[in-house]
């Protein structure tokens, strides 16, 4: 019994120290001749340099005093709207930059008709908003002399009017040297827009043009990481994902990266921007991080190795793909196939298990199509696990009510021997074989579930399709905490205690189901296993009372079902059950027994 007990505190000392990390803890690329690279102008945009061995640099920020509400920002620029079912927002001409967009299908709180969330916010916006934006553009060869659309281009509308799913734009720009540039832009039903760079040459002599793109975001990083999420940024280069947190460009500030297709950008715990460029081209991709004005900025870029040839007298064009929205798991999916883009799957973080996370959540995403409860569905997921662990389980079970029926032995033996280490040892191997006890036999089947725990941990917390989901009574939002707190008697008494003595309903049923399940288990003989035992079911609801309440409500179901299955396995084999045995003499048995304040007799039967 010892031996399971250790391994059960190795796990949960481990986990502890995981979750307590989580709440608490948390060279420059030369271009290859004969292309040029870009730099990125005071104003904070792409523009092309006429040096080959310059670099794509991070974009500034805006001086102090001319920061604005984003609003204002917006209505002071000349745009073309975006307008569809999953998002609304606008392109600023000045540049052709994606800097205004908005997820119409999600919102900051649970409330319908609260803000719409903010993904693309336009340079120079005031504080707590923070620039984010995308550019896509040409830079020409080393000692190329034309004239090419940069941060300062005004571009006319050339065809339509309003960005919208099967009403593309077209944006142009006369160079005034025989050069015409378009930009057509299309937008689908969800969040992926295509655009299509097109170079018409009138100028009479051939010119060599390298497309780019990129994405720039001036601060935003999160308030708090959370270590099983990965918020930063990621790309798929020749099939391998790399990812870095903000963090980590604090190190290293520039990373570079010669891929074949691909795709790059920034992703938050539920949103991301994403430039995904010709999957057959040869490019050069990079992350940077800059600190300016005490601010980071940090840049995700790619430039095509090889030049797009404008001959004289012909138009030349490339197609780039930028997804900026909402990481649902059907629609990521969606475009890795419909686009062919190279592990698009990927910008969902699906763990070290993703060979088990995935599979379990499209169970739980099916399970939830059928019920339209996500916390039922969460209970529901629970027990089939239960069910497709149960024989592992039941074995497990049978030998610790092995282990506990011959505890009384062990302990006199223990007693016995405790001067002779050797000879106990002797005995207690001579008291498993005699009553064909495994020691270990419980340990495999404990160990085999916990990559499923943690897989199902994983779902629970990077599942956007968990956000703002209702279970029943005050939960109306399973990502978020549980909203009731001991401490104000759960909101009767008029003031909120501090932040850390958060303790809501659930995580309290989480403690007692915890301790329940402890208290069915004979005590430790090492009285500081006791005290450890003792302590822990409440240090995890602590710990647990800041968790999203899908989480704790899964914790609190998967001990009541670990309880009832092993009060039932242990009754079977006649073992004594200490926690109910003791309740006979609690207050709550006194109580309904009429015997309050009489001491119990020690000769009663119960």
């Amino acid at each position: 019994m010892s031996e399971n007990r250790n391994l059960f505190l190795v796990i949960a000392l481990s986990l502890a120290v995981v979750i307590l990390w989580q709440e608490f803890v948390v060279g420059p690329m030369t271009p290859p001749p004969p292309a040029q690279q870009t730099t990125v102008t005071a104003d904070g945009t792409a523009a092309p340099v006429t040096d080959v061995g310059s670099t794509i640099s991070a974009p500034s920020v805006p001086q102090a005093g001319v920061n604005l509400p984003r609003a204002e920002v917006i209505a002071a620029g000349t745009r073309v709207a975006i307008n569809s079912d999953a998002v609304d927002g606008s392109i600023l001409l000045t540049g052709a930059r994606f800097d205004d967009l908005n997820l119409r299908r999600y919102r900051e709180r649970v409330d319908p008709q609260s803000e719409e969330i903010t993904l693309l916010s336009p340079k120079g916006t005031a504080n707590p908003d923070f620039a984010y934006f995308a550019e896509f553009g040409w830079a020409a060869a080393p000692g190329g002399t034309i004239s090419l659309p940069g941060a300062d281009t005004i571009w006319r509308i050339a065809q339509g009017d309003v960005l919208a799913p099967g009403k593309p734009v077209t944006l142009e720009w006369d160079n005034g040297q025989g050069f015409i540039f378009r930009r057509t832009i299309a937008l689908d039903d969800n969040y992926m827009f295509t655009v299509t760079d097109a170079v018409e040459n009138r100028s009479g002599s051939d010119v060599a043009l390298y497309p780019y793109g990129l994405i720039a975001r001036h601060g935003g990083e999160p308030a708090a990481s959370i270590w099983v999420i990965h918020e930063g940024l990621l790309g798929v280069f020749d099939g391998t994902l790399e990812q870095f947190t903000y963090s980590d460009m604090q190190d290293e500030p520039v990373q570079s990266f010669d891929t074949t297709g691909g795709w790059l950008g920034m992703t938050d715990h539920y949103w991301m921007a994403a430039l995904a460029p010709d999957q057959n081209e040869p490019i050069i991709a990079r992350f940077t991080r800059d600190a300016r004005d005490g601010r980071n900025i940090y840049q995700t870029d790619f430039r095509y190795n090889s030049a797009r040839i404008a001959a004289a007298g012909q138009t030349v064009s490339v197609t780039h793909h930028f997804f900026a929205g909402a990481k649902s798991v059907s629609v990521v999916d969606g475009y890795e196939e419909s686009l062919g883009i190279k592990r698009f799957d990927l910008a969902i973080d699906w763990g070290w298990f993703f060979f088990l996370t995935k599979p379990i959540f499209l169970l739980l995403d099916f399970i939830y199509s059928l019920i339209g409860n996500f916390g039922v569905a969460i209970l529901l997921l629970t027990v089939l696990i239960k069910l497709l662990f149960f024989p592992l389980a039941n074995k497990s079970y049978e030998s610790m009510s092995k282990m506990k029926k011959i505890q009384p032995d062990m302990l006199k033996l223990r007693e016995r021997f405790k001067d002779d280490p050797q000879r106990l040892q002797a005995e207690m191997m001579g008291l498993y074989k005699r009553e064909k006890v495994n020691p270990v036999s419980g340990c495999l089947p404990i160990l085999i579930q916990i990559p499923v725990f943690f897989s199902l941990y994983k779902v629970l917390y990077v599942s956007l399709e968990m956000r703002h989901k209702p279970f029943f009574g005050w939960v109306q939002d399973l990502s978020a905490i549980d909203p009731t707190n001991v401490f104000n008697l759960f909101g009767l008494l008029p003031y909120e205690p501090w932040s850390f003595l958060h303790i809501g309903i659930w995580p309290l049923i989480m403690g007692i189901s915890m301790w329940v399940q402890m208290k069915m288990n004979p005590p430790a003989t090492d009285p500081m296993q006791q005290r450890i035992f003792g302590l822990m079911p409440w240090f995890f609801m602590f710990l647990m009372a800041s968790f999203p309440a899908g989480l704790v409500i899964y914790w609190a179901w998967n001990n009541t079902l670990s309880v009832a299955q092993q009060y039932f396995i242990m009754r079977r084999m006649n073992v004594e059950i200490h926690l109910f045995d003791n309740l006979r003499n609690s207050f709550l048995a006194r109580l309904v027994t009429g015997r309050i304040g009489r001491k119990p007799d020690p000769g009663a039967k119960g």
